[in-house]
């Protein structure tokens, strides 16, 4: 995603105007292709009974299952019979302009490197397998693509109402839905953010460890609230469901929002606030041995 200062400004050179690359599918090497093989296979054995319902609809719809690297063009093909997105390939970050306006048309933006054979549990730069393995499923699902589609929209409108100033809000949303969002489900809370999604530990971490909060999604309290960028997090956000997170996405009018959360206080990561729905008011203990600064 974007939301980076250190993001060029301009195309690299052998990107588009649009900054899209060529994925370069036919270049990966057979040892490439068997990275991600172990990845898939080592989070596919974790997953069932704790990623959500539309998650896996989305890995199986997509045939994921099937040996190597996903094929860009292929990948959209099916996805655009699906829900009408479609897979690009990017240098890295891109500039928030150019990223939302990506997203606002039904495009994803993925980087087509994929992780060394030691960098298996933690790499800081997104790869390949968090873009695809991580993201793309979701995006199978008819609720969910309407719902990032959206956001994009939305993105667009913040850039025009309010600048930079508003991207660290939005970027909020994002992080606390898209990249480490959890799902109410029958059956009980479910993983479908693809940070945690494409992480064996986090993937356990999320739903089983008591040390983080996991709290009830309202919009203005997540929007103020910080997140960590550089281990598991402190917070996880819980929705009702897609339907809901989509609703509250197209009938909020986010400029009274973005002044309504500016004139008032950052929420501290592990601070629970009044009014909140709890559902786990976790110990930090994970965080306290990880020496995390900003604790209550």
């Amino acid at each position: 995603m974007a939301f980076d200062t250190h993001v060029l400004t301009r195309p690299p050179e052998g990107a588009a105007a649009d900054w899209t690359i060529p994925q370069g599918w036919d270049d990966y090497s057979a040892a490439e292709h068997a990275i991600w093989d172990t990845l898939y296979a080592r989070q596919l054995s974790l997953l069932p009974g704790r990623a959500s319902k539309a998650f896996l609809r989305g890995v199986e719809a997509l045939r994921l299952s099937d040996a190597g690297i996903p094929n860009f063009e292929e990948l959209s093909e099916a996805l655009m019979a699906l829900t009408g997105w479609q897979v690009v390939a990017v240098p890295g970050l891109v500039p928030d302009d150019v990223f939302f306006d990506h997203m606002a048309n039904r495009r994803f933006v993925a980087g087509n490197f994929i992780r060394r054979a030691d960098q298996l549990d933690y790499l800081e730069e997104p790869d390949v397998f968090h873009d695809v393995f991580g993201h793309v499923p979701m995006l199978a699902d008819p609720v969910f693509a309407d719902y990032l589609a959206a956001y994009g929209r939305g993105g667009l409108r913040a850039l025009k109402l309010g600048g930079e100033a508003y991207l660290k809000y939005l970027s909020r949303l994002y992080w606390y839905t898209v990249e480490f969002g959890l799902v109410e489900e029958a059956e009980g809370l479910r993983i479908y953010g693809s940070g945690i999604v494409s992480s064996g530990a986090e993937s356990v971490f999320a739903l089983d460890d008591a040390s983080p909060n996991r709290i009830g999604f309202d919009l203005e309290r997540v929007m103020r609230t910080e997140y960590r960028i550089d281990d598991f997090q402190q917070n996880y956000f819980v929705i009702p469901s897609f339907d809901e997170l989509l609703r509250v996405t197209v009938e909020t009018d986010f400029a009274p929002v973005y002044a309504a959360v500016a004139a008032q206080d950052t929420i501290r990561i592990a601070e629970i606030m009044p009014g909140d729905r709890v559902f786990t008011h976790g110990t930090q203990d994970y965080a306290r041995a990880c020496g995390a600064a900003k604790l209550t």
